[in-house]
């Protein structure tokens, strides 16, 4: 039975990842500062520690684990990246997890690594024209990502490959665009787009107002959680490093994402424009490279998967109406 060691295990994406490599027959041990907000764990072991701590690290990679998941940052949506409110804490949190963890995995001899980076590693000027943004995996360079997040993201992926280089640790590194789907954070501050609109639609009644940071022009690809770890399992059983883009090509405005919530939740609301927090002007998925190199391609509409979302995040408002009254 391989062994897996994943980090980061109790938030979005790293809790979903648990279930899938339990379904593949991995052993899983999971770490984070806290258990998944809304399921319980299906990991062998959940360790709770702070990886920022070099002696958690030591301790939750006590073993040559076939492979490692390092999934663990601070992070969140626009309403927490692009403010500047949070950088110090984004870049030293991020960079401390990530310094203890490739190094830690070199010292075990752990057999494959994968890095979670991000699209916001791209540089803002390739990212103005919201029709037409560029975000192949060679555009990286001359490096200008729009937020202290990206920038933490992008010096993350060159430590690991120069670990790959330097000492032969087996790396694998993909950036992800926009990931959405159930149990994820939908009320906290910390929500993406989809999350954020399911539940301003799920909590408005018919016929009212609805507010948006900006003026809905701005564009964006969104993957579903399931499509995601396809792309993630595929890159981690190739030959293939990366960085490569696991995402949508699917592009849509934030306007015609929130339209499209609204007509699944059966819904006819108004928008209201404001200020707020916006990133890029324009991002999409490019995935020509991971096509070549492992065939991997999303295979389901944006629709189908916000149709799956919402009806999670409905539930919950629902429940939280319920307990509040």
């Amino acid at each position: 039975m391989k062994q897996a060691l994943v980090c980061g295990a109790g938030g979005f994406i790293g809790s979903h990842l648990v279930k899938r490599l339990k379904y593949e027959g991995f052993s899983v041990r999971g770490v984070d500062l806290k258990y998944p907000e809304f399921s319980k764990t299906v990991a062998d072991e959940f360790v709770i520690g702070d990886l920022r701590d070099p002696i958690v690290c030591r301790n939750v990679t006590d073993r040559p684990f076939d492979e490692v998941y390092q999934l663990a940052a601070d992070m969140g949506g626009a309403g927490y990246i692009f403010t500047g409110e949070h950088d110090s804490e984004v870049m030293h949190n991020s960079a401390m997890i990530n310094l203890n963890m490739v190094d830690i995995c070199r010292a075990m001899g752990v057999k494959k690594v994968f890095y979670s980076s991000s699209a916001c590693i791209y540089p803002e000027y390739n990212q103005i024209d919201p029709d037409n943004p560029k975000c192949s995996e060679d555009s990286a360079y001359p490096a200008q990502p729009d937020s202290e997040y990206g920038w933490e993201k992008l010096f993350s992926e060159r430590m690991y490959l120069s670990y790959y280089r330097n000492h032969g640790l087996q790396v694998r590194i993909a950036r992800l665009h926009n990931i959405f789907g159930p149990e994820g954070s939908w009320n906290n501050g910390k929500e993406k787009a989809p999350a954020a609109f399911c539940r301003k639609v799920a909590e408005t009644e018919n016929g009212r107002e609805i507010q948006m940071w900006g003026d809905g022009k701005q564009t964006r690809s969104f993957l579903y959680i399931d499509e995601c770890l396809d792309g993630v399992r595929r890159l981690m059983d190739s030959d293939f490093l990366g960085p490569v883009n696991i995402g949508s090509e699917e592009m849509v405005s934030i306007n015609q994402l929130a339209k499209m919530i609204m007509d699944i939740a059966g819904k006819k609301l108004r928008i209201k424009h404001i200020k707020g927090p916006l990133g890029v002007r324009g991002r999409n998925s490019d995935n020509r490279l991971i096509y070549e190199k492992i065939a991997w391609r999303p295979i389901h509409p944006l629709r189908e998967g916000l149709e799956k979302t919402y009806g999670w995040i409905e539930k919950q408002v629902r429940e939280a109406r319920q307990v509040s009254k």
